[in-house]
């Protein structure tokens, strides 16, 4: 359970004031918000700043408003085995109920397990951040590639293997056994 308020500037905070809290009432919302900071995991993110497009539904229930959205945005990061960046695009799909804040049972939300997973509203504002952040975070590959037969690079030089599939090195010559090969080198030399 969250206990910092809702900034109202922001635009990922939406009063709910128009739905009066008439269970049934809902309102329809295709808003553009720029992305928060850390919208996203290590190599694969919403740039800070970019647009998210909106669709929202918001309905007026008993215990609360429930939220189901639409979000879409611009991706960018960079693929795990060879470094080239990745543009690429997200659409994610989340639901959420914001109980309200001021008809909660206490003893259920404070005490029971779980409780820190519920969502409240805050007067008539609700903050979708948390709810956008979950769903595009899960969403997102813990591993992203930039195609997916993706060669990555090589071991030993760095080389991308995307560029180049028939890279190769010698094969590497045990340590005890060089001496003898210098020699070989030598005798085919002489020849």
């Amino acid at each position: 359970m969250s206990t910092s308020r809702p900034d109202p500037r922001s635009p990922l905070v939406v009063d709910t004031r128009e739905l009066s809290r008439r269970p049934g009432s809902q309102r329809e919302l295709d808003v553009t918000v720029p992305a928060p900071a850390d919208l996203g995991i290590e190599m694969l993110a919403v740039p800070e700043g970019s647009p998210i497009e909106l669709g929202l539904r918001l309905e007026a229930v008993m215990d609360g408003v429930l939220v189901t959205a639409e979000a879409s945005a611009a991706l960018a990061g960079e693929c795990v085995r060879c470094l080239e960046p990745i543009d690429d695009e997200i659409d994610v799909r989340f639901q959420e109920l914001y109980m309200y804040d001021d008809t909660r049972d206490a003893a259920t939300l404070d005490d029971g397990p779980g409780s820190e997973d519920v969502s409240l509203t805050d007067g008539d504002l609700i903050d979708l951040e948390p709810a956008l952040r979950d769903a595009v975070v899960l969403d997102l590959p813990l591993q992203p590639l930039c195609r997916p037969d993706c060669a990555g690079l090589c071991a030993e030089c760095g080389a991308n293997l995307n560029e180049d599939p028939d890279h190769a090195h010698a094969e590497p010559i045990d340590p005890r056994w060089a001496g003898l090969v210098g020699l070989a080198a030598e005798a085919e030399a002489q020849e």
